[in-house]
């Protein structure tokens, strides 16, 4: 199955397939005036966006009102550690203020259909949830280990059985 070939990308074609992607998963689906809000932000940010005082093309958006993803576009200059910081402190803020966790890395995500009732689940209880069948090798996982447009755009949304997590299985 080669989930991947039925999504959509949400990424604008003009950068480059190498282009840096950061992705972070909220414990919970954010409501739409949640997504409105960290879209407008994140928009803000990207605009502004600067690496040793040059520009970073940059984008970032929300996928399926649950993962923020941001990238930059390093074909020009490298992003740096201080930039990076800064969207790091972003999505805290989005953390405090929403109530939401978005760097809990013990947490997985699955579904059934592309982006359709999406499930947490702890990676402890990833046997179990294997034993029980409430996840099956061909189950959907949302692999947010990729690191450029290009892996996202191929290896974002894989069955289980063909993620990192097969080892488990």
């Amino acid at each position: 199955m080669q989930a991947q070939t039925i999504f959509s990308s949400p990424l604008p074609n003009h950068f480059p397939p190498e282009s840096r992607i950061w992705i972070y998963q909220s414990n919970r689906e954010l409501s739409s005036r949640e997504t409105d809000s960290i879209k407008a932000k994140l928009e803000e940010y990207t605009s502004e966006w600067k690496a040793h005082g040059k520009a970073v093309n940059g984008f970032a958006t929300v996928i399926f009102n649950r993962f923020i993803l941001i990238m930059a576009d390093e074909s020009q200059h490298q992003v740096s550690g201080c930039s990076i910081d800064g969207s790091v402190r972003l999505l805290k803020a989005f953390e405090k203020e929403m109530d939401i966790r978005l760097f809990d890395r013990h947490v997985l995500c699955f579904c059934e259909d592309i982006g359709e009732n999406i499930q947490d689940l702890e990676m402890s209880e990833l046997e179990t949830a294997l034993q029980t069948k409430k996840i099956t090798p061909e189950t959907l996982y949302f692999n947010n280990t990729v690191q450029s447009k290009q892996e996202f755009e191929e290896k974002w949304i894989i069955p289980l059985n063909e993620s990192w997590l097969s080892r488990f299985i």
